[in-house]
């Protein structure tokens, strides 16, 4: 079993923390988890690739133990981000990498490879994230994600988890509790909550086509692959349709009994990953 490192890397003012998986290797890959998580979410699939590729999995800024922006409306976006995802790469004087993004960690990684990192991301997967976001989706998200729940323990906190994440699919009861334990923190009153700055949620007020990404995927020119939950309502079948016919003519797989977003904590889904960036 390999073992993992923790980071905190300042990145255009801001600390970000990493996990790091496989140092010895060369070849790089850079996993970045979704919207309401931290990069502990990619342990199982990281562990497993680190057999053969240093894998890097930050906490977005405003996510886990990285630090909270202090200008929301301006760095809770995609453009910030990709500006951190650069600076990142060079502060760790990683030339080129492999990108694994989870649906906003896709969309930072599909961004990133039409302009900042263009040359530089050599093959990307995108899980259950597309070129644009359906309406319905986004009011969902906005739903759960705006206004997170707090509990008085941290078993509740994991019951509800369990109800708001079951689109992820099968997950074992030890993987249920570290997403839990990693993804928790105490208020003042002594509840526990989601790990992250609720303001990030701005980010759809303040920038309402940020995932409005056509243009950019139809500048890419490197291999896609595009994972889609079977019943996902963030990655429209017709999406996912025009993402093979369109720019890049991603290779698109279906994975069975899961919607948004695809746990990448199976065989399957590391060998489908591991087999596309072999």
């Amino acid at each position: 079993m390999t073992a993992s490192t923790s980071h905190y890397v300042t990145v255009s003012g801001r600390e970000l923390h990493v996990t790091e998986w496989g140092s010895a290797h060369a070849d790089v890959i850079v996993a970045w988890h979704g919207l309401a998580r931290t990069g502990r979410d990619m342990d199982d699939i990281a562990e497993h690739l680190s057999q053969r590729y240093r894998v890097i999995c930050p906490d977005t800024i405003g996510r886990g133990l990285s630090q909270w922006s202090p200008d929301p409306d301006r760095e809770y976006c995609l453009a910030f981000y990709e500006q951190l995802a650069l600076g990142l790469l060079d502060a760790l004087q990683i030339h080129r990498c492999l990108w694994l993004g989870t649906s906003m960690g896709g969309a930072i990684g599909l961004r990133a490879a039409a302009h900042a990192l263009r040359g530089r991301i050599r093959k990307l997967v995108v899980n259950d994230i597309g070129p644009e976001l359906p309406q319905a989706a986004q009011q969902r998200i906005l739903t759960y994600a705006g206004c997170p729940e707090a509990f008085a323990t941290v078993s509740e906190l994991e019951a509800y988890f369990r109800v708001i994440y079951k689109p992820y699919g099968w997950l074992s009861d030890a993987q249920w509790r570290r997403l839990t334990e990693t993804s928790a923190r105490r208020l003042p009153d002594g509840r526990v909550t989601p790990h992250y700055d609720p303001a990030m949620v701005r980010q759809f007020a303040v920038h309402p086509n940020d995932y409005q990404q056509w243009d950019a995927w139809d500048a890419l020119d490197i291999p896609v692959l595009a994972l889609r939950g079977e019943s996902s309502d963030l990655l429209l079948p017709d999406v996912a349709e025009a993402m093979r016919t369109r720019g890049p003519r991603a290779v698109v797989v279906t994975i069975p009994d899961c919607g948004h977003a695809p746990a990448l904590n199976t065989p399957e889904q590391f060998a489908l990953v591991e087999r596309f960036f072999g």
